[in-house]
């Protein structure tokens, strides 16, 4: 075979048809992806996996021993099934195959192998349904079989075997297969690192590193291609958000000086700003009157103000007649900022500024005439979802992006923005507190401001765990205390994880995932959580309509699917008080300001992030009475869906919960929307645990580019960047 090159696309490698379920499964379709799909463990052939614990309803790859196998008739129709149970020398877990009487001569007691497949549960055991797999014998994996010496014998049997994310259509070792291929038609592969940073940080040459990661003698191979693996993946990634941090830096930007309007602004101001809210501010003021762009992620509590301070940078940009866009990962929480906008400027500033709301569900006529106020320098602020990032939206001189609920937009979409004007100055804002190693990796093109105070006046929110199934009148009294808080005047919100019954979480406008996903530990609740159907806005709103407490009040439902102007007037009615229970999903997770609102109901909170809950639970104790958080489970005790919630209820400190939930989920897809749970693009490195590594690595790069700010001396890391920046670049446009 003619030798390849990382670039060399894989369906020539080892076929279009073979190659097909790789970009299909994994997005891979070169050789380079391919060998950057690692192993996400490695056993050996004398070592079997444990069986217990397996998650119900997810694919997994085992290595076990087959401990007996039977074939029996079906009872309702013609037939036969094989059963064989695979064993790892303590638990158990059955094969089942329908009329394939072929496996019961395979599948031989004491044969060893990789088993795959999709688990299940009957008659309260564990099961895979036809699944796939692999055999470890000696005579048919390594030449001379049983004649093999006992050393030898021994090597063979204690070699790593690589077990790759997999799925039913690309099991484990048929990936192995198509690894070997592309190693053993790879060229010898350039190393981007500079030579010197190889030897100081010992780090392998990347052929090897690849091949001691897919190809393992021993244990100490592939331990070695993980650390030298990591650590390139910590190097290109802080490289590339330094440089990328430094070009931009470096560009001219407009510079935008306080004047009259934020003085008129702030001597109206009916309160006095927090110490904390004019430090950030003068930062902020200082950065924008400069000749470049600033590139600043703000960060505080709940109702610590940020929305206030990004005003303020508003009123600046405009002195000079510049424009300033406010992205919100929902319509109702764009809408919520648009009023608010409008609210505290003052009928004199608003007609000033002429603020414009674009979504992606407004009239036709109303949109026109949005777009064209934007078009025309008319509108100095406009306020919206992702529908901001839409190609027909133009502005006549964009100078300030300000990104709400950063953790719901990526890089590539805080990118898409920035492109509507020249060089603009961006401000990311969240109320997710962010650690260090994930402010590092995930925002290291931003510098990080922080508000700890809060305004004087925040009435304390206490939070409790409602364990449903343990404590059903706990569960009930929740209701009667509702209905008192009611007949007191104040307002309840009642959250649940879905829309109606049957579905799985909702899709909110700009937020490209599920608004509310489940966190990866949900199924670990215990088996009532796993039997028990998802509460949801639909059947919740019937059962508190019918709840006698409740009889002569008002409950409607809100959720992300609804039309926009009926999103619109429900939470305005619920803002002047005509509605006394509001239902909803997530929607009203962040920037909804309801004042009277009271008492925040968490229905199945198991289902719920950490962050997520402390953003819900900051919507009551916003006014004159304290707040009070209930977070309803069937989780059972001792599990760790169980454990998140309690977590949530023992503190407010959103920086300790932060830290907590970073612990319990992945990083998520920082170059993309995905920013929590699921998947992750990091490959190896993990925040949680890689901290050091990542602020090292960004030193390390730092002293690169301080020496070489353009890469010409290291042309391989240049060729990096530069291919990471035209997909941002390709992204964005799209």
């Amino acid at each position: 075979m003619t030798r390849v090159t990382l670039d060399t696309p894989l369906s020539g490698i080892i076929g279009g048809k073979s190659a097909k379920p790789f970009e299909k499964a994994f997005g891979v379709s070169t050789a380079e992806e391919l060998l950057w799909h690692l192993p996400r463990r490695y056993s050996r052939r004398g070592e079997l996996t444990p069986l217990t614990g397996l998650p119900v309803g997810e694919q997994v790859t085992v290595v076990a021993q087959v401990l007996d196998v039977q074939v029996r008739r079906m009872q309702r129709r013609p037939g036969q099934i094989v059963e064989a149970r695979i064993t790892d020398g303590v638990g158990t877990l059955t094969l089942t195959f329908f009329n394939q009487g072929f496996r019961a001569k395979e599948l031989r007691a004491g044969r060893q192998g990789i088993f795959a497949g999709k688990v299940s549960e009957y008659r309260g055991a564990y099961q895979l349904q036809h699944p796939d797999y692999e055999f470890f014998d000696a005579d048919e994996e390594v030449p001379g079989g049983a004649q093999l010496e006992e050393a030898a014998a021994k090597a063979w049997a204690e070699t790593p075997v690589p077990i790759y994310p997999a799925t039913s259509q690309l099991p484990s070792w048929t990936i192995a297969r198509s690894v070997e291929m592309v190693l053993d038609a790879l060229a010898e592969v350039p190393d981007p690192l500079p030579p010197e940073l190889l030897r100081s940080e010992d780090v392998l040459p990347l052929g090897a590193a690849l091949e001691k990661a897919h190809r393992p003698r021993n244990d100490a191979d592939w331990r070695a291609a993980q650390r030298s693996l990591k650590f390139r993946e910590a190097f290109d990634l802080q490289l590339a958000l330094l440089h990328r941090r430094r070009q931009q830096s470096a560009e001219p930007s407009a510079p935008r000086a306080a004047g009259v309007l934020l003085e008129r602004f702030d001597a109206a101001l009916p309160f006095t700003l927090t110490g904390d809210q004019l430090a950030v501010g003068g930062v902020i003021s200082d950065e924008l009157a400069l000749p470049h762009p600033m590139h600043r992620l703000l960060q505080g509590e709940v109702g610590s103000g940020k929305t206030l301070v990004a005003l303020r940078a508003m009123l600046q940009v405009a002195q000079s007649g510049g424009q300033s866009a406010l992205l919100a990962p929902t319509e109702v929480l764009a809408s919520q900022h648009f009023r608010s906008v409008i609210e505290a400027l003052g009928s004199d500033l608003a007609a000033a500024l002429n603020p414009v709301l674009i979504t992606g569900r407004m009239p036709a006529p109303e949109r026109r005439r949005a777009l064209l106020s934007l078009a025309s320098g008319n509108a100095l602020i406009a306020v919206g979802t992702h529908a901001l990032m839409s190609e027909g939206v133009t502005f006549y001189d964009l100078g300030l992006t300000v990104i709400d609920e950063q953790h719901r937009f990526g890089v590539d979409q805080r990118e898409a923005l920035r492109q509507k004007g020249t060089q603009p100055h961006v401000l990311a804002m969240t109320a997710t507190p962010i650690p260090r190693t994930v402010a590092l990796t995930a925002f290291g093109d931003l510098e990080t401001l922080t508000i700890r105070e809060l305004p004087p006046g925040r009435q304390g929110i206490e939070t409790f765990v409602v364990p449903e199934i343990e404590m059903p009148r706990r569960a009930a009294r929740v209701w009667e205390r509702a209905a008192e808080d009611v007949v007191a005047g104040r307002q309840v919100y009642v959250v649940c994880p879905a829309i109606s019954g049957g579905t799985s979480p909702s899709l909110e406008e700009g937020v490209g995932e599920a608004a509310d996903p489940l966190p990866a530990d949900a199924p670990a609740a215990g088996p009532q959580a796993a039997k028990r159907p998802l509460a949801n806005v639909t059947d919740s709103v019937a059962e508190i309509r019918a709840m006698p407490q409740f009889s002569g009040m008002r409950v409607e439902a809100l959720s992300g699917d609804l039309p926009g102007p009926e999103k619109d007037r429900i939470m305005s009615e619920f803002a002047s008080g005509a509605i006394n229970v509001l239902v909803a999903t997530t929607v009203i997770e962040v920037g909804v300001n309801v004042p009277n609102a009271s008492i925040m109901i968490v229905r199945d909170a198991d289902r719920f992030g950490v962050s997520q809950l402390h953003q819900l639970r900051g919507r009551v104790g916003r006014g004159a009475h304290s707040g009070l958080c209930l977070l309803m489970s069937v989780a059972e005790q001792g599990t760790t869906a169980r454990e998140r919630i309690e977590a949530v209820a023992a503190t407010s400190d959103g920086f300790v919960l932060a830290e907590i939930d970073l612990e319990l989920r992945r990083e998520g897809d920082i170059l993309g929307t995905l920013q929590s749970g699921g998947r992750s693009t990091l490959k190896l490195l993990r925040v949680t645990h890689d901290g050091d590594l990542i602020a090292h690595a960004r030193d390390l790069a730092g002293a690169l580019l301080d020496v070489d700010p353009q890469l010409l001396g290291h042309p391989g890391l240049a060729a990096t960047i530069e291919r990471e920046e035209t997909h941002l670049e390709n992204l964005a446009k799209s």
